[in-house]
């Protein structure tokens, strides 16, 4: 994306008023534009074609298509944009699959309009939205499923990863910044942009987040 263009925005809710108030909401913040807006998760796929976003805020109880399930579908296109899920409803379980799906972030309706054009900005540039209380559930979460397949694969998977990179995806997982990654590492910021890219190609992952489900699934 330019970094000079206005991040572009489709939000997906089913209720009009709630599509209203994001448009005006998110109007208020230099740098976002909303590209479009549709109502429910069957119009996402040519949503997308004809407006372009960067981001797409994507809700989750739908009539038609739920969130989740135009995530999972948008995020296995051919360079799809970032989905952020924005919801009232925040069990671990709706986090998880969201968070599996490729979302890069999953934000509650209440949250303050500043955090929620500064999600849409982080995740436009790459950088997770992943809240310490976010990752904290995933967590406790993935922890409570106990011993399964999953974390077999997910340690396999890691073994894959040289040590640095190893140490890398370990602060991805904590939501670090790539900036935070190298202040830690004693790197410079291209250095763990280069090694993240590296990750994500070896765990065929989408994004940063799924570098986080692999690390927390592969804890004892």
């Amino acid at each position: 994306m330019d970094a000079l263009a206005p991040v572009r925005v489709l939000l997906v809710d089913d209720d009009a008023l709630v599509r209203a108030g994001l448009t005006m909401m998110l109007g208020e913040f230099d740098g976002i534009e909303v590209a479009g807006a549709v109502a429910d998760g069957t119009e996402v796929a040519a949503a997308v074609a004809e407006h372009r976003p960067d981001v797409v805020l994507m809700d989750i109880r739908m009539p038609g298509m739920d969130g989740l399930t135009a995530t999972e579908a948008l995020r296995a296109r051919r360079d799809p944009p970032e989905v952020i899920v924005l919801t009232t409803f925040d069990t671990d379980a709706h986090v998880l699959r969201a968070m599996r799906a490729g979302a890069s972030g999953f934000l509650l309706k209440h949250t303050p309009p500043a955090e929620i054009a500064r999600a849409v900005r982080r995740v436009a540039a790459g950088e997770p939205m992943l809240s310490p209380e976010v990752l904290r559930r995933m967590m406790s979460f993935v922890a409570a499923a106990g011993t399964d397949p999953s974390r077999d694969r997910a340690r396999a998977a890691l073994l894959r990863l040289s040590p640095g990179e190893r140490d890398v995806a370990s602060l991805v997982a904590q939501g670090r910044t790539n900036q935070e990654i190298g202040t830690a590492l004693r790197m410079s910021t291209a250095t763990v942009k280069a090694y993240v890219s590296r990750i994500l190609t070896k765990l065929d992952s989408t994004n940063r987040v799924q570098i986080a489900l692999l690390v927390h699934d592969a804890r004892p």
